[in-house]
């Protein structure tokens, strides 16, 4: 079981699950199992891991490296999904929730694949190859004003209108097919002086990914729907990578916590306020030095952590 890239805070999200042997745990975000394989060792023949992937090739690789436990399900899906998921299972709750969000270690090892911005691969970057849109679709067809939106606002990306400008004036003469020619017009549009702050296509790939993949939208209601599925005690483990993912997962963890707005001076709450939960997390974690040392990725990633009530 060797993964060329290590999964990130691996033992923090493990102690964050309080994982109980016969209990009932899903991984969201299953990858190549790099999470998996350690809920699945604490895992009973009683217990239940189910691994959610919306990536095919990703779920092979899964099966081959879990391929000693017998208690894991596989599902082809998103884990947006996760109460239709767990409703066609007959499964009404469950013990533990792990979500590792943005693109995995195994897609980016996929080079053909069109994550990377290293190499020269196919403009693609589709989680699941089954759905049509494409960053190829998105960078040849989407008119310069969205174009700018998209990278400015999932990128942060400052130099996002000039880069918009540039593709569009590029795709006049020829489509953009490759993830080198994109880099090319990236690099072009951004001045040298300000090209200090790791590669510059970086932020453009990962505004792209984003749209793609339709990764932000959605995840404040699948917070909120992991946490409505969650057994009492049972707890919800989110990893981000960015500060629009973890604004989100942030803004749900406290509707969910719940807030008393009465006045100070009662001695009691009459609002109503309803809390489904604790949040475990008053800040993220984030990596350790030993881990930021071994595991480029963690440099950006933070947990936070959620308890049913």
């Amino acid at each position: 079981m060797e993964f060329k890239h290590k999964p990130v805070m691996l033992k923090q999200c493990i102690e964050g699950l309080k994982i109980k042997p016969d209990g009932i745990y899903v991984d969201g975000t299953l990858g190549g199992a790099g999470h998996s394989i350690e809920i699945a060792k604490r895992l009973s023949k009683s217990g239940l891991l189910i691994g959610i992937d919306r990536d095919i090739e990703a779920i092979e690789a899964a099966k081959n490296n879990l391929k000693e436990f017998s208690n894991v399900k596989y599902i082809h899906g998103n884990h947006d999904d996760i109460k239709n998921i767990l409703q066609e299972l007959n499964i009404n709750t469950v013990d533990g929730i792990l979500l590792d969000l943005g693109v995995s270690s195994y897609q980016l090892d996929e080079k053909n694949r069109g994550f990377s911005y290293l190499g020269e691969n196919i403009l693609d970057m589709r989680m699941d190859k089954t759905q049509k849109l494409t960053a190829k679709d998105v960078v040849n067809n989407y008119d310069e004003k969205t174009l700018a939106q998209i990278i400015y606002e999932y990128g942060e990306e400052k130099f996002s209108r000039q880069i918009a400008k540039n593709i569009c004036l590029q795709r006049k003469d020829y489509q953009i097919e490759t993830t080198k020619q994109l880099v090319d017009i990236i690099e072009e549009s951004i001045p040298k002086s300000r090209q200090n702050d790791g590669h510059p296509a970086k932020r453009t790939f990962q505004a792209i990914r984003i749209e793609v993949n339709n990764e932000i939208k959605p995840l404040y209601n699948t917070i909120q729907d992991c946490i409505d599925v969650l057994s009492n005690g049972a707890r919800l483990c989110v990893i981000t990578f960015h500060s629009l993912e973890d604004r989100a997962v942030k803004n749900a963890f406290i509707e969910a916590k719940g807030k008393c707005t009465c006045p100070t001076d009662l001695p009691y709450c009459v609002c109503g306020a309803k809390s489904l939960g604790k949040i475990i997390t008053k800040k993220p974690i984030l990596a350790d030095e030993k881990e930021l040392q071994e595991n480029s990725r963690s440099k950006s990633a933070k947990l936070r952590i959620f308890e049913k009530r």
